[in-house]
C-alpha cells in the first residue's frame, strides 16, 4: 500500500476523565512517560498495572516492548526498559523475535 498512511490510534494517559498526554509512537512514549513520571506518577502507574500500556504497545507492532514492559508497575523501572529497548538497532530486534516465534 505505497502512499497510504495506516492511521493508528494514539495512547491517551487520562488522570480520571482528562487527558493529561498523548503518545503517537514510541519516542513520544517515552517522553511523555518521562514528563508524567514527575508530573503525575499515579497515572503512570495507573496505566502500566492495568496493561493500557502493553495492550497498546502489542496494537502498534510493538511486541517485543510489550512483552518487556509486562508486569512492570514502576514509572521509573518502564522508562529504563524503554530506552535500552530504543538503543537495540531495529533490525536486531526484528531478528530476537523471529528467533523467538521459531522457539515457541
Amino acid at each position: 500500500m505505497r502512499g497510504k498512511s495506516i492511521f493508528m490510534e494514539p495512547f491517551y494517559f487520562k488522570s480520571y476523565d482528562r487527558v493529561i498526554g498523548v503518545a503517537r509512537d514510541l519516542p513520544e512514549l517515552e517522553k511523555e512517560l518521562a514528563r508524567l513520571s514527575r508530573e503525575d506518577p499515579a497515572c503512570v502507574e495507573y496505566h502500566l498495572k492495568e496493561g493500557h500500556i502493553v495492550a497498546w504497545l502489542n496494537y502498534i507492532g510493538e511486541r517485543g516492548l510489550a512483552e518487556i514492559l509486562r508486569g512492570v508497575s514502576s514509572p521509573r523501572e518502564a522508562l529504563s526498559r524503554i530506552s535500552e529497548f530504543r538503543a537495540i538497532p531495529r533490525r536486531e530486534r526484528n531478528r530476537r523475535q523471529k528467533t523467538r516465534k521459531a522457539s515457541i
